[in-house]
């Protein structure tokens, strides 16, 4: 018989347990010779800088292409227009300028007035400077002087930044004055101004209003600088008497339009 059968060992017979039994831990596997089924990846070793990120050639994308192709586009037909029409092309676009921009309506220096035409009510008048009266309103031209109209010198002049004001009477005892006929002014009227400068300032009627004389407007009579503007005053409504008079100020609202020269 031969030795290796000799050897062996005779077969263990291993009764299994009755069931619900603990055994215990299983046994670890035997280890197996050869190649494991399995081998787990090396680790890969990060770089302590990241690489750069490669800079080749990139496609430009469609829509800007098109874009820059409009864009010339147009810039050559304004040069074409710029050709035929005479068009300053730095003045099509918009250029920085030192001139600064027209103003919708003139501007005069000061200069005292002198004489005042209404040619719609056939007035003329020689004006003189007036101040404030003793109960610090303005003052009037005096009565023997009632066919004159008073400037007030504490304002603006005529065709200056803000509202110059000119008064006048409207009557007397003995008749009509200088401002009877200012009631009938029509917005769109025009009012003169003859300046010691020789200039003439052209103002258009804007309104004729009535105020009673303890509500008289006062920031939008004598308070509005965003031009030049013209203010006539005189009293009308109902007599009263005493040291009022008559119980309200007519007032004419106008605006420069025009200067020349005289």
């Amino acid at each position: 018989m031969p030795e290796s059968v000799l050897r062996k060992q005779p077969a263990q017979v291993i009764t299994a347990p009755p069931p619900g039994t603990i055994t215990g831990p299983l046994p670890a596997p035997r280890a197996q010779s050869g190649r494991p089924p399995f081998r787990a990846p090396h680790p890969r070793v990060q770089p302590k800088t990241p690489p750069r990120p490669f800079r080749g050639k990139q496609r430009w994308p469609v829509g800007l292409i098109v874009l820059a192709l409009v864009f010339f586009g147009l810039f050559l037909v304004a040069m074409g227009i710029g050709a035929a029409t005479s068009i300053d092309l730095p003045d099509l676009f918009g250029s920085e300028s030192d001139e600064p921009p027209p103003r919708a309506f003139p501007v005069l220096d000061p200069s005292r007035p002198e004489r005042l035409n209404i040619p719609s009510i056939k007035l003329e008048a020689p004006i003189l400077d007036v101040g404030l009266a003793t109960d610090g309103s303005v003052a009037v031209p005096p009565l023997q002087r009632h066919n004159e109209a008073g400037w007030f010198d504490g304002g603006p002049t005529p065709g200056q930044f803000g509202p110059a004001l000119i008064v006048g009477h409207a009557d007397t005892r003995s008749g009509p004055s200088v401002f009877y006929e200012l009631p009938k002014l029509k917005p769109g009227q025009k009012v003169e101004v003859l300046r010691a400068d020789n200039s003439v300032a052209v103002f258009e009627v804007n309104s004729v209003e009535h105020f009673d004389k303890g509500k008289l407007p006062v920031q939008r009579v004598y308070g509005d600088y965003s031009r030049p503007s013209l203010r006539l005053m005189t009293c009308g409504g109902e007599w009263i008497g005493g040291k009022t008079g008559y119980q309200d100020n007519i007032v004419v609202f106008a605006s420069l339009v025009e200067t020349r020269k005289a």
